[in-house]
């Protein structure tokens, strides 16, 4: 565990009294930053902090349900907006992430403020960019790390529903709703301390995971039916979807969420990669089963990374020639 210039016991010293501050979350930003980066503005708001959470682009809508959504700064709809208040913070708190070019449009602004940088994450390999940090690269997520911050310091009774919530949509969305490796006793033992304070798990679990429009779950079948490529001798499978075949199900962002995780429930498959096209670069999702780690492969041909089982990458050629170069890969990395 890496706590660089941090005493989590003296954490209220350290940030100081009524500062002004901005939570950051990276690009296409999901449960787990979404869920941390609410769960640490309700708490320092609480601390009498002002706060403001900002994100490089639109959080997926089944999260808008949750307490303080209506408050995150979009920076590509609202440019000026969020430039202020990261031009004017005192502290900039980073939330999961490990580098800077995983905020997209916001890199320059960060990179350039003059603000105290504190990086809180739980990703592989982290580029050390901040002054302060709280890494815990076998965490489950970063909204873990949130929860054991606030637990540390002299401010665990300040723990509420709107803070429990948001903690619990981040963890639960991070460990597959804790199916994944990297939920431990320590996990369950947080998960206990958020529901204790009242909180309905079923209820946030059914908002998260129940609420698709029937568009998304004939996206889901189409992308199982019609476009799922199986290579059992390899041990794996390819989805891909093209930006024309999106449309088509009048896609919303985060229609495509957990397609990757699919062909995981075939035996024989023990890697599965999604593909998505969007102006001209392919988005891609790796998961894995075991100890398979797919974030070395996102990270050697894909400029991406992530945890062992899962990460992400990027391509900049097309999509038919994106998923030709990745059956190679594979095929290579995993010979029959």
């Amino acid at each position: 565990m890496d706590f660089k210039n941090v005493d989590l016991g003296h954490f209220s010293e350290l940030i100081g009294e009524k500062q002004r501050i901005c939570i950051l979350s990276h690009k296409s930003p999901d449960g787990d930053s979404i869920g941390s980066s609410l769960g640490l503005f309700h708490f320092l708001n609480q601390l009498g902090h002002s706060c403001s959470v900002i994100t490089p682009d639109r959080p997926p809508s089944f999260l808008n349900w949750l307490e303080g959504s209506d408050q995150i700064i979009n920076f590509e709809y609202h440019k000026a907006k969020a430039t202020a208040a990261i031009e004017n913070a005192d502290w900039l708190f980073c939330l999961d992430f490990n580098g800077l070019n995983r905020v997209g449009d916001l890199t320059e602004l960060l990179t350039h403020s003059n603000a105290k940088k504190f990086n809180i994450d739980h990703h592989q390999e982290p580029e050390h960019f901040a002054a302060y940090e709280y890494i815990e690269t076998d965490a489950s997520s970063t909204a873990q790390l949130i929860y054991e911050l606030i637990a540390q310091t002299p401010h665990l009774h300040l723990l509420n529903q709107a803070i429990a919530q948001a903690l619990y949509v981040g963890i639960m969305t991070d460990t597959g709703s804790f199916r994944f490796s990297s939920t431990t006793a320590s996990t369950h033992h947080v998960i206990a301390n958020l529901i204790a304070t009242g909180i309905d798990n079923a209820a946030i679990h059914r908002n998260v995971y129940d609420s698709s429009t029937e568009q998304r779950l004939r996206l889901l079948g189409y992308a199982i039916s019609d476009k799922m490529q199986l290579f059992k001798e390899h041990g794996f499978s390819i989805i891909a979807l093209s930006e024309e075949e999106l449309q088509r199900f009048e896609y919303q962002k985060g229609d495509t969420e957990g397609i990757v995780n699919y062909p995981l429930s075939i035996q024989e498959i023990k890697v599965s990669v999604f593909l998505s096209s969007k102006d001209d670069k392919v988005k891609m999702s790796f998961r894995s089963k075991g100890d398979i780690a797919v974030n070395s492969i996102a990270n050697q041909y894909f400029e991406g990374g992530g945890h062992v089982n899962a990460a992400g990458g990027i391509s900049h050629i097309s999509l038919d020639q994106t998923v030709e170069r990745l059956i190679e890969i594979l095929k290579n990395e995993f010979p029959n």
